[in-house]
């Protein structure tokens, strides 16, 4: 069961915080968090809304209403359960967007399962440091995709699958059960759709679990997206998941009539929490364009089901902007949604708005660790403030900017963003070491470098294992990276710092050109020269054709330092 303490600042507290002038701000305790399990969310809303739409996975041409997908859920989960998996257990999930991949969501919160989360992207060192890490005793995967053959690396992993005569679970000694989406057995490896069909059989007392789950009991393992090369395992309980998937819909005014397209992985919490779990709450529809995004595929599905609501980062965005039959599309049926993982330039936001009907669009941040988010836009913020900020703090989510010295900085500087309240993660899975790192009396260090301003708005400058030490000036990419999307030929671009001898750091930049346009290193130090600080110039400059990003879409800075760094002979 998690253990953070659920920390609450009076409201002398936070008056006393302001009118001195102090980063540290509390959201709006009016609204009571729910006090339910995910498996009591579901009911719940079969109560209210079940012959609704849920769910529409348009590559796999599935529609379910709430009442049929809980039903499905309820067959998986009798499955699961006639196999002997008990309440603590852990489930890795490895798979694309696919309806397998929420029913097994659901059924394993049904049963008090954790569901570990794998990358769709991840090779065999990470899924064999996931299955150690965490002690799987199941993982449900499926087939292949387009870039992944998930059978081949499982039985390159654990060979003895084939064989009948061997064990499946001589690599693992808590992994029991190996199991494949599709109806065909092969060796030790069992069919979902099998134990799905068992389950239907079955009379296993699925109503005798309820009573013994518990809000703060672990539901779910996100090991961090890697922009840092370090995953860790993620902790989340229901309560943590469930309250901030519906304050997250709350401040988008979700209700019964939207429809959310979601193309983002179910594998990330944006897919999982904000999308699956954020509309179960609010009696929403989701529609599932494709396994993976694909930009001209999530703009017929937009049109053909008349959706409200859109998710992505910001590339996600520009990719479908940039399609060329764009205009042929009517997306006359959006309202909002969210933008997050990364910065949005204004000239992206304003297309967005106007192009393609979000004028509701919101911006979300936060982090895993925090069930995700912490800040959010509201729909009627003014355009400046959805591009330069991250909007005001969550409900019962308590923020604090701090300074090395351990101070809580002034309204208006910069400093490292720590939060607490409900939504922090019950800590990284065995991992107590790296756990007491990050939480502190109960305040989550994010490593994000932010500013707030007078009205609570936050602005994030950067990160602190970002930030560029050069000649002992502190020098925030996210500043430079800002200016530099002003230029009308930069697509997306990333600033970094790599070791300079007599400097300490160098400034480098990484650019992507705009299709149809061409630029030169000289053009990029004329567009700064006399509007940005000589020494936030970069000195190193290079055009690519893509960026590495993770599988969330976020810019993944240490491989580009890398590269650069093996360009220039220089050592990291």
């Amino acid at each position: 069961m998690c253990l953070i303490d659920y920390f609450v600042l009076s409201g002398a507290e936070m008056s006393n915080s302001l009118l001195n002038g102090v980063s540290l701000v509390q959201g709006d305790q009016s609204a009571p968090l729910k006090e339910k399990t995910i498996a009591e969310e579901l009911l719940a809303a079969v109560s209210s809304w079940g012959d609704r739409e849920f769910l529409y996975f348009y590559k796999q041409d599935i529609r379910l209403t709430y009442r049929e997908f809980s039903e499905r859920v309820d067959n998986l989960a009798r499955g699961l359960a006639e196999l002997g998996l008990k309440k603590g257990e852990r489930v890795g999930i490895w798979s694309q967007n696919r309806l397998e991949w929420v029913l097994v969501q659901f059924a394993t919160a049904r049963l008090g399962l954790v569901l570990v989360n794998i990358n769709p992207a991840c090779r065999l060192r990470e899924l064999d440091h996931i299955l150690s890490q965490v002690d799987c005793s199941a993982i449900i995967f499926s087939d292949r995709s387009k870039f992944t053959n998930y059978f081949e690396m499982v039985t390159t992993l654990i060979p003895q699958l084939l064989d009948d005569s061997l064990s499946p679970h001589l690599n693992y000694s808590s992994l029991r059960f190996v199991i494949r989406m599709g109806n065909e057995l092969i060796g030790n490896i069992l069919s979902l759709q099998k134990i799905i069909a068992d389950g239907e059989e079955s009379h296993y007392p699925l109503d005798d679990i309820l009573p013994l789950l518990h809000r703060d009991d672990p539901v779910n393992i996100q090991f961090t997206s890697g922009t840092t090369g370090q995953a860790k395992g993620a902790t989340l309980s229901h309560f943590n998941i469930l309250n901030n998937a519906s304050n997250v819909t709350a401040r988008m005014n979700f209700g019964p009539g939207d429809r959310l397209c979601l193309p983002v992985p179910l594998y990330h919490c944006f897919g999982m929490v904000l999308g699956v779990l954020g509309c179960l709450s609010k009696g929403a529809s989701i529609v599932f364009p494709a396994e993976r995004f694909t930009p001209k595929t999530t703009l017929k599905v937009i049109e053909q089901e008349a959706c409200t609501a859109l998710y992505g980062v910001p590339a996600m965005y520009i990719s479908m902007l940039s399609v060329p039959s764009f205009a042929l599309f009517n997306l006359s049926s959006l309202r909002t949604g969210i933008m997050a993982g990364a910065p949005c330039p204004i000239e992206v936001m304003r297309e967005v708005v106007g192009r393609m009907h979000l004028s509701e669009i919101t911006i979300a941040y936060g982090m895993t660790e925090t069930s995700p988010v912490s800040f959010q836009s509201e729909v009627s913020d003014s355009l400046k403030n959805r591009v330069t900020t991250v909007g005001r703090v969550h409900p019962h989510v308590q923020v604090k900017l701090v300074s090395k010295e351990g101070k809580t900085v002034p309204v208006g500087v910069t400093g490292e963003l720590w939060t607490r309240g409900y939504s922090v993660m019950c800590g990284y899975w065995a991992d107590p070491e790296r756990t007491a790192e990050s939480i502190q009396d109960g305040w989550m260090r994010t490593g994000d470098l932010a500013v707030l301003d007078e009205e609570g708005y936050c602005s994030i400058v950067g990160r602190l294992s970002d930030m560029i030490l050069r000649c002992g000036e502190n020098i925030y990419p996210r500043e430079i990276e800002n200016y530099l999307y002003g230029h009308p030929a930069i697509q997306e671009v990333q600033v970094f710092g790599i070791p300079d001898p007599r400097l300490g750091e160098e400034l480098c930049a990484w650019i992507i050109v705009r299709p149809e346009h061409s630029l030169e290193k000289s053009d990029i130090r004329q567009f700064c020269r006399g509007k940005i600080a000589s020494y936030k110039i970069p000195h190193h400059i290079s055009f690519v054709d893509e960026m590495p990003m993770s599988v969330t879409g976020k810019p993944q800075k240490f491989k580009m330092r890398a590269q650069m760094c093996a360009q220039l002979g220089l050592t990291v």
